[in-house]
């Protein structure tokens, strides 16, 4: 998903386009980790790029969207643009990696 946001419409109220937003963005994820896992993959790792109006985008961890979306809305950006994608995830047992360090 790559898309550009608008925080500020006319004739709109501000905090509901905001959770209106989150509420596409938390759908699109749901949907992403839903999909069929490929052979080899224990899960989908969710990866994020964000950037505020006239930025460029640059690498967030997932955990910080919200986070980056709040600040957005906060300093009166009229928009950001997302870049949701997900890679392949590989769990790493703890015993399997400390035994590999020795």
């Amino acid at each position: 998903m790559k898309k550009r946001f608008q925080l500020q419409v006319e004739n709109k109220n501000p905090d509901r386009l905001l959770e209106a937003i989150k509420h596409e963005i938390r759908k699109y994820i749901k949907r992403e980790k839903r999909k069929p896992l490929l052979e080899g993959v224990d899960y989908w790792r969710i990866e994020c790029r964000f950037a505020k109006e006239g930025e460029e985008l640059k690498d967030i961890k997932f955990e910080e969207l919200m986070r980056h979306i709040d600040e957005a809305a906060a300093e009166g950006c009229v928009g950001f643009e997302l870049e949701i994608y997900s890679t392949k995830g590989l769990k790493i047992n703890k015993d399997e990696s400390a035994s590999e360090l020795y």
